[in-house]
């Protein structure tokens, strides 16, 4: 073992203890009496007394003898250890998992955690206790539904009734601040994760009483039933997914209520084990005077020295002083009391007392002696302890204005970690296998912000008064003079709790520098044990959602995700530093053949190409000639067989390799060393046997190491994440690790080192697990200062406004404003802990840092052609998310558009987004629907819709192709909301943000895509008109897909409002099914954007309908008209199904109202009517005459008059109890009224004249089908006939005869005084 701190190298038997032959000689070491002194000032605790009263000289022959001598302790001490009077049960106190439980729970190993895994599950102790005083605590792990405190054996408790819910049970809730006992009162205060509750129940005087933090609540119960047959266990009911840790007495308490503690004479329910208490703070001390003393053996004297100033000379009188202490020392140290009461308070006191360097100084010299003078095995035990201790500390410890307790534990954690040995022992066998070591890098919030002494560093509250819609800037324009120095003295309490913050976070970014150094002395270095532990973290967060015991909460993978990514810049960069190269970390991304050659382990992740083994099989030939890369045929013919794809050739025989299938699947336990088990759904006969090689941890190399040629292939095979070596990573000569596989489009130069890149994948997932979800949910807070705010603005105008001769109602008032200010303090001081550990500028800098990366990564791999499909699906999920972060919750402290970039960054975001959402090299349903989703949101906003703007012109071309593509088969839904979103604001009165009938209900969140200012772009619609007019085969198909789509919405709401107009005339009481409710208002919603696509193309290309030189404008017009008419009809009818559904104001239809579908109507019919050319006017009158649904009144409807005016005559005033298009004068202009009138003018006139016209037809003659439209074709060869609007229609998807079901093979003109047909064309 080597000594850090004297730079010599010492044995461990070399300084064992003596035996008794050897005495003689090692007396001699240094003189006798300066032995003496040494030996009597190390281990005499008063050395005054000693030399007075032993005659017999120290030396190491009786050393032994003394130390015994003074590590006698009392006998009461030994024999406390026993049976205790008023308590019963093993004296090591867990949990009963055997019987002493109601419902499912998840117990930890060492029975003294759990986690509620059922509606509401019990469980107690195995020791009662009858008489005396006595206490445990628990540590609240999660602040969800509990009841904790006791119960006796007879108490039966079920799903729904747990501890406090019946007789001679007694519980305290924190969650819901109560107590039970059958009843419940209010009690105590709210506790919060990382709070400790302590029970304690004193049976002498029968009360019972709980402390939260070690301040007493008071007492809860008295008159407590004891006697005969009463004994009382500790008991815990809890919910779903809540969990807590007992502890008992097996650790010390942290608020100990012995002698000397404010509520005194209480004990734990596991008696501290008393006696090698007293013999470890003896031994304690003896190694202390070790450290200040130094052995000056040339003068002969002894020195006096600070402990950090210490160091081991390789004295053998030192050393085997020190021998002789661990030789009683070590089997103590791997006790978990003694470790946590002596060893670690110790290291506490060093870290406390002295500056970071004399910490470090005194850890490292601890560090060094147990490594030499213990057993492996002690040391293992010892450092396990002491960093379970370390964590459980720091996890658990209040938050205090200066944070000083969580600075102390992580400097000690830093000390710690920065000796080389115990890091690596740590890192491979507790940090991530025992320990959640995640919470390191977390931060708490205070639950209560008077505890943590927030009114101190922030005394002046203040709160944007117009939420988080007003980061526009506005209202720093119109506060006050008194608010804006409010806001000012806030904002200087927030700084001073980030600088704070700042030291801890600082910190924790200190130990993962620790974890990620790749330049240790020997062995394996710690950076790469990080990753195959790091891998394993993030492969049990991924595949085991359903174990609740593996996941890491998300708060605390946000804050480990931001003190990573510091970590990870900060080697990035000093790699760059000694490597000119290399790239600097804003330029970072991921290479594209880290997502193909199987050095990284993706376990079960989806691939944007589906699954791994039939990308492998599929682009294998893609693989050999773009990245010269063979997979092993053994892994291709497995993957066939699995498969059950017979069509391949089996492949040749290889050798056996190891396959993530075969690793062993047994129950994974807690701390264990197992891998996860697989789900059961991936255990399927053709699922799971495909999966089996969707992890593949890494390859190597099966060909010599030296220069590839183009024409040579790698062949490649999987190995588990545990083989892999430095060299996997790194690579060496010609081999390149991780970057194996390298396409043409990619630079020779690395970007970093090669491990780098996998921390900086696996900071990427990490995002895509849950930091995400995280990020938005902790926006409640700031959503909940919003309404206390606006709460406390309507309260002061109310007191404005209230008569003084109200007294009652101005005292109810003014109670109503001291509680919404009360609560708007705590909530803004709340918020101010908020934005300092998740919100900051420095956080919304690593998000922004991520999604730029995300979007180099998809770059480069969009360049690979095919290869894309390898790339998991979850970067492009990270590119869509991170943006919708940095968008709405880092406001309005902070704007995205501050950021370095931005603009830049839109644009390349749009051109992912354009070319993405239709590629066909993806094929995962869900992650296309987020694109299009994206897509979707991206252009209801002015400044990301320019951005779509600014890609290049062939990238525009192509996605309004992909946007105007047929829309069956595919979810057109979201297409279509992005066509009507590029027309909003140039429609026919669609000027508007809201619906003016809802402009005076509650207003919703102006954060929302669907409540964004029309930003039409006129750029997008001229590719969509030119794509319209040059492409003869996109527009028909195009608008028949969006005419069958409307006519299926239209169909479905009137079907659905049938329904719900029933319902509500029953005589029972009854509801409608919110559901219901929901689709019928999205398919009114579908039906009205629909109507505006159609209008955007009427005015944008208007021939496509009135060219009818043009094969199938006739047949799209009649279809158009046709669905006009109807619409019209339902909605305008006298008192009809539609406007008493509208009357109802049912909660989820207030989209469902006249105007919106009206006015997108009108558009249409005055494209047609009133703007087009004249010889297109009149086709368009004639065929919406001809139509037997058209009806004058639904056209006068429009403008309020029943019934259409007489010809000639001036149009009457409108009723002002009808609907009419001129009581929206400020959505609609006076043109746009003038145009209405002008079309209902027309249509008046063209009516009367086609009335006149029009000649009586026999019901023989009229089109069997439709019977509209008289019989104008007949079908070849079955000679049946019908209109030509029907047939039209019909033949656009089938080609069989309506009647015969004949396949049609021309179609002929029909007249019926010609024997003969005269123009035919082909079906």
């Amino acid at each position: 073992m080597a000594s850090k701190g004297a730079g010599m190298s010492f044995s461990h038997k070399s300084y064992r203890l003596t035996s008794d032959t050897e005495k003689s000689r090692v007396t001699g070491i240094v003189p006798e009496k300066l032995l003496n002194d040494y030996l009597s000032r190390i281990f005499s605790p008063d050395r005054a007394s000693t030399v007075a009263t032993s005659r017999t000289p120290l030396n190491f022959q009786n050393l032994p003898e003394h130390l015994d001598q003074l590590l006698q302790v009392d006998n009461e001490d030994e024999e406390s250890e026993g049976q205790v009077e008023g308590r019963l049960g093993p004296s090591t106190v867990v949990l009963d998992h055997t019987g002493g439980f109601e419902g499912l729970l998840l117990v930890d190993d060492d029975l003294l955690g759990v986690i509620g895994h059922s509606n509401f599950g019990t469980i107690r102790s195995t020791t009662c206790v009858y008489k005396g005083k006595w206490v445990y605590e628990v540590l609240i792990s999660s602040q969800g539904l509990m009841q904790i405190g006791w119960c006796t054996i007879n108490c039966r408790f079920n799903q729904e009734e747990g501890v406090g819910d019946t007789h001679n049970s007694y519980a305290y809730d924190g969650n819901r601040v109560r107590k039970w006992n059958v009843t419940t009162t209010n009690y105590g205060k709210a506790w919060a994760a990382g709070d400790i509750v302590s029970c304690l129940i004193d049976l002498d005087d029968g009360t019972l009483s709980f402390s939260l933090n070690g301040v007493s609540l008071g007492t809860a119960f008295e008159d407590l039933s004891r006697g005969p047959g009463m004994a009382y266990f500790p008991a815990i009911s809890l919910s779903f997914k809540e969990s807590v840790a007992f502890n008992f007495g097996s650790r010390p308490l942290r608020y100990p209520f012995g002698k000397r503690a404010p509520v005194a004479g209480y004990r734990p329910l596991q008696d501290p084990p008393r006696a090698d208490l007293a013999r470890a703070q003896k031994l304690l001390g003896c190694f202390r005077a070790v450290l200040r003393v130094e052995l000056d053996a040339v003068e002969g004297r002894l020195v006096d020295k600070e402990s950090s100033e210490w160091q081991l000379q390789g004295q053998p009188t030192v050393l085997l002083t020190l021998a002789h202490i661990f030789h009683r020392f070590a089997p103590l140290l791997r006790k978990v009391y003694l470790v946590e009461a002596v060893l670690m308070s110790f290291l506490l006191g060093a870290v406390e007392a002295g500056t970071p360097t004399q910490a470090q100084s005194v850890v490292r010299q601890v560090l060094d002696l147990l490594w030499l003078f213990m057993e492996d095995y002690e040391v293992h035990d010892c450092l396990k302890q002491l960093m379970m201790s370390l964590l459980r500390l720091y996890r658990f410890s209040p938050i205090v204005p200066d944070l000083s307790l969580q600075i102390h534990y992580l400097r000690l954690t830093i000390a710690i970690l920065r000796h080389e040995k115990s890091r690596k022992f740590l890192l491979s066998n507790v940090l991530f296998d025992v320990l959640r070591s995640a919470v390191f890098f977390y931060i708490k919030s205070p639950l209560r912000v008077e505890e943590a002494g927030l009114q101190e560093l922030i005394p002046t509250t203040w709160w944007p008064h117009s939420g988080r819609e007003g980061k526009d800037g506005k209202e720093a324009k119109d506060e006050t003079a008194e608010q804006r120095q409010r806001r000012r003295a806030y904002e200087r309490g927030c700084q001073r709790l980030k600088k704070r913050i700042e030291v801890v976070e600082e910190l924790q970014v200190q130990i993962l520098k620790l974890l990620l150094n790749n330049k240790d002395n020997g062995g394996e270095a710690s950076r790469y044990i990080f990753l195959t532990k790091f891998r394993k973290f993030l492969q049990e967060n991924a595949s085991g959602r359903g174990n609740m015991p593996m996941l890491c909460p998300p708060e605390y993978m946000v804050c480990f995700l931001h003190r990573l990514i510091s970590a990870l810049r900060y080697y990035w960069d000093e790699y760059k530093d000694s490597n000119p190269h290399a790239s600097f970390s804003g330029e970072a991304y991921i290479p594209p053949q880290i997502f193909y050659n199987g050095k990284v382990d993706y376990f079960d992740l989806q691939r944007l190409g589906g699954l791994l083994s039939h990308l492998r099989k599929t682009l294998k030939d893609d693989l050999a000639s773009k990245a010269n890369i063979l997979i092993d045929p053994l892994e291709l013919q497995a993957a066939t067989m699995d498969d059950l794809d017979e069509d391949e050739e089996p492949a040749p025989a290889a050798a056996q390799v190891p396959r993530w299938g075969q690793r062993p699947t047994q129950a994974l336990a807690i701390g264990g060393a197992l891998p996860l088990p697989r789900p059961g759904w991936l255990s399927s006969p053709t699922l799971g046997r495909a999966n089996r090689f969707l992890s593949t941890a890494a390859v190597s190399l099966m060909t010599p190491r030296r220069p590839l040629s183009t024409s040579e292939k790698v062949k490649v095979r999987t190995l588990s994440a545990e083989q892999r070596t430095r060299e996997d990573i790194e690579g060496s000569h010609w081999n390149e690790g991780l970057l194996l596989g390298r396409p043409p489009e990619e630079p020779e130069q690395p970007l970093t080192e090669n491990s780098l890149l996998e921390v900086l994948d696996g900071a990427v997932m990490m995002y895509n697990l849950s930091v995400h979800q995280q990020l938005g949910k902790m926006v409640g807070v700031s959503d909940d200062v919003s309404e206390y705010a606006m709460a406390l603005r309507d309260t002061e105008d109310k007191l404005r406004r209230c008569p003084k001769r109200r007294k009652d109602i101005l005292a109810e008032l003014t109670k109503s404003q001291k509680v919404f200010s009360e609560k708007l303090d705590h909530l803004s001081r709340r918020l101010a802990w908020v934005h300092a550990t998740v919100y900051s500028q420095e956080k919304m800098l690593d998000i922004y840092w991520l999604l730029r990366v995300c979007l180099r990564t998809i770059e480069h791999g969009d360049r690979t052609g095919s290869l894309f499909a390898f790339m998991p699906e979850f970067y492009l999920s990270v590119a869509i998310n991170s943006y919708s972060a940095l968008k709405n919750y880092f406001g309005p402290v902070h704007s995205m558009e501050e950021l370095p970039g931005y603009e830049e960054t839109l644009t390349r975001l749009a051109a992912i987004l354009a070319k993405h959402f239709a590629d066909t090299r993806i094929v995962g349903t869900d992650i296309r629907d987020s694109l299009m989703q994206a897509l979707a949101s991206y252009v209801c906003y002015p400044h990301s819709l320019r951005a779509v703007e600014r890609i290049p012109e062939e990238q525009r071309i192509a996605m309004v192709r992909s946007l105007l593509a047929p829309y069956e088969q595919r979810p057109w839904a979201q297409t279509n909301w992005i066509l009507v979103r590029l027309w909003r604001g140039c429609g026919f009165g669609y000027r508007y943000t809201r619906l003016p009938h809802l402009l005076k209900t509650k207003p919703e969140d102006a954060n929302l895509p669907s409540l964004q200012k029309p930003c039409p772009s006129t750029l997008l619609q001229q590719h969509m008109a030119d794509l319209l007019r040059q492409d003869p085969d996109v527009a028909p198909s195009f608008l028949n897909s969006v005419l069958n789509q409307l006519n299926w919405a239209f169909s479905e709401f009137v079907g659905m409002i049938q329904e719900i107009q029933q319902a509500a005339e029953r005589l029972e009481r009854n509801f409608v099914d919110s559901r219901q409710l929901k689709v019928c208002a999205t398919c009114f919603d579908l039906s009205v954007s629909l109507l505006r696509v159609l209008e955007m193309t009427i005015t944008l290309v208007p021939e496509i309908f009135l060219d009818w030189s043009q094969p199938t404008s006739e047949m799209l017009l009649r279809r158009l008209a046709q669905l006009l008419n109807q619409v019209l009809n339902r909605v305008t009818a006298e008192r009809n199904l539609f406007d008493r559904v509208v009357t109802l104001r049912l909660p989820g239809l207030e989209s469902v109202d006249h105007y919106p579908i009206l006015v997108a109507v009108t558009g249409i019919l005055v494209r047609l009517l009133v703007h087009g050319p004249a010889s297109g006017t009149d086709r368009a009158t004639s065929v919406l005459l001809a139509d037997p649904c058209f009806q004058l009144r639904s056209i006068c409807y429009l403008l309020g008059q029943p019934e259409p005016p007489a010809p000639g005559t001036a149009l009457p005033a409108p009723d002002q109890k009808r609907f009419s298009l001129q009581s929206y004068t400020d959505y609609i202009s006076v043109e746009e009224l003038a145009q209405v009138e002008q079309m209902l003018t027309h249509l008046t006139s063209a009516s009367a004249q086609a009335a006149a016209a029009s000649l009586p037809t026999s019901e023989e003659d009229l089109c069997p089908i439709c019977y509209a439209h008289p019989i104008s074709a007949v079908f070849q060869p079955c000679g049946h006939k019908s209109c030509k609007a029907c047939i039209n229609q019909h033949l656009m998807n089938n080609k069989d005869c309506f009647f015969c079901k004949a396949t049609i093979v021309s179609v002929e003109d029909w007249e019926k005084a010609a024997n003969s047909s005269a123009t035919s064309s082909a079906a």
